[in-house]
């Protein structure tokens, strides 16, 4: 049983990491309806899942951060061993490394799945063409600096792809703890200090829209179909939070790690979140507690 008799989500649990989840990262949904979520930890194996949250693989490195293709064929991974690797999601063979001057914290796949992108300790940020892997990578410079950022990161920029230059610039007062894009919605999803912060992917077409929350969150993300609610964890607790877009009401609270949660993340679909701690542990929420999903099954079903 999934559900408790009071409703409340009782949450699957993905375990098999022994350090803490530092990011988790949803493939889109693919022609069969199902999806992949990849994992990264520090205890050196990066792990592949189904849309059930069942294992499939594991791969190799302290890994800091890993991304999947549109087609799920392909992931990248950044790790402290200074380098992104490329990897065969159905062989678990390494297509390709690169290697870096530093920590790789953070990586991402072209659409088209030919290009990655790259950011390590050294705030830099480098392009690698996977059709030309011996050659150079391409660098995002600021402007007067030969790194993409300046000491600690406190500023999200559009790049311009063509002159690799900053196009739009915008300021934050504390470090950013985390970034990612919701596709689906169109929709930057910031963290720094107590706020959130969602911008649109073309910055100057609408205003953006911040909240300040009681609790600093070390991660968000925006629902991908109703746009209407996002999930935060925090480093302060072991508490996943769901609040409501339009003024940051606290909708749901849901106590199930045992450390503080450094990661979070709805599934294409919606019908589910994806959360990973400190404790080791990724952790699969329903959106609809009861609601017959997955390996979830409603108390209406007699189960």
């Amino acid at each position: 049983m999934t559900t408790n008799p009071n409703g409340r989500a009782v949450p699957l649990v993905a375990s098999g990491h022994t350090r803490p989840v530092t990011h988790l990262s949803f493939s889109p949904l693919q022609e069969d309806g199902s999806y992949l979520l990849i994992s990264s930890c520090k205890d050196g194996k990066p792990m592949l899942r189904d849309w059930t949250g069942d294992w499939i693989g594991t791969f190799m490195g302290a890994v800091w951060s890993a991304k999947l293709s549109l087609d799920t064929a392909k992931a990248v991974t950044g790790s402290a061993d200074f380098t992104a690797k490329v990897w065969d999601t159905y062989s678990g063979e390494v297509l390709q490394s690169f290697p870096h001057d530093h920590i790789v914290r953070t990586v991402d796949l072209s659409p088209s799945g030919t290009q990655i992108v790259t950011g390590d300790q050294t705030k830099k940020i480098r392009i690698f063409d996977l059709g030309r892997p011996d050659a150079d990578p391409k660098y995002l410079m600021g402007k007067g600096i030969e790194t993409a950022h300046e000491k600690t990161v406190k500023s999200a920029v559009w790049w311009d792809l063509r002159s690799h230059e900053a196009a739009y610039t915008v300021k934050f007062p504390n470090a950013i703890t985390s970034l990612e894009l919701s596709a689906p919605t169109g929709t930057l999803v910031l963290t720094y200090g107590n706020d959130v912060s969602f911008y649109p992917v073309i910055p100057s077409s609408s205003p953006s829209h911040t909240l300040t929350l009681p609790h600093p969150p070390s991660s968000a993300s925006l629902h991908p179909t109703s746009g209407n609610r996002f999930v935060a964890g925090s480093t302060n607790d072991p508490w996943v939070r769901v609040y409501a877009l339009l003024d940051g009401t606290e909708l749901e609270l849901y106590k199930g790690h045992h450390g503080p949660v450094h990661a979070v993340m709805y599934s294409p679909d919606g019908e589910m979140y994806a959360s990973g701690s400190e404790d080791g542990t990724i952790r699969l929420w329903q959106t609809t507690p009861g609601k017959s999903y997955g390996l979830w099954q409603s108390q209406s079903n007699g189960l």
